[in-house]
């Protein structure tokens, strides 16, 4: 096995809560008493086009929740779209101290939109840790196709054998090692440590 010389990880799953997904948008349509089967359906036919930066938050939210008069303010369905992130402080510790190793190139590779992307960034204190960010508002693509994963090898001029993908759903991790790359299928962060350790990963 190749040694590691570049760390890709999703954000969501791995250094923090997954925002505004699934189980999120549950809670808001029950928080908010919206139909959450109308909430569903709208958002998965604009989620791409939210996810790859075709379209903003307030275009998002024109089409999802604020397509009819509501008796709450897009003020505070932002507020609790954004209040959803939370840190995972045991991967920010672990993925810090490879930062101050100073062994590899560390990034992140995450579908999300533009101001949840941004936001997440800030308040997890990513820049401290990760020098790009190859997220899908960013870059027009998504996980799991095979060209987020060829873009981000081609910007890095890494090869895939030398680049290690950690991401908490399936179907990327399958995508990332078909392209050549090392992955971890984080199921749980306070695991994270053995499984770095298990590929060869030093602090």
């Amino acid at each position: 096995m190749a040694s590691i010389r570049t760390i890709f990880s999703d954000v969501g799953g791995v250094l923090g809560t997954n925002g505004w997904d699934h189980a999120a948008r549950k809670e808001a349509a029950d928080r908010f008493h919206l139909d959450f089967a109308q909430l569903s359906e709208r958002h998965d036919l604009v989620v791409t086009a939210f996810e790859t930066g075709q379209l903003d938050l307030d275009g998002y939210l024109d089409r999802v929740v604020f397509y009819e008069p509501r008796n709450f303010s897009r003020q505070d369905f932002k507020a609790y779209m954004f209040g959803v992130s939370r840190p995972f402080e045991v991967s920010l510790e672990l993925f810090g101290r490879l930062a101050r190793s100073r062994r590899y190139l560390m990034a992140t590779l995450n579908n999300e939109s533009r101001e949840l992307n941004l936001h997440r960034i800030s308040i997890f204190g990513l820049k401290r840790l990760f020098s790009v960010f190859f997220s899908s508002c960013f870059l027009g693509l998504k996980k799991p196709d095979e060209a987020i994963y060829r873009l981000a090898l081609t910007l890095t001029q890494c090869e895939p054998q030398e680049c290690l993908f950690i991401d908490d759903r399936a179907l990327n991790i399958e995508c990332a090692r078909a392209c050549g790359m090392q992955t971890i299928h984080c199921q749980d962060p306070a695991r994270l440590e053995a499984q770095f350790r298990e590929v060869g990963l030093e602090f």
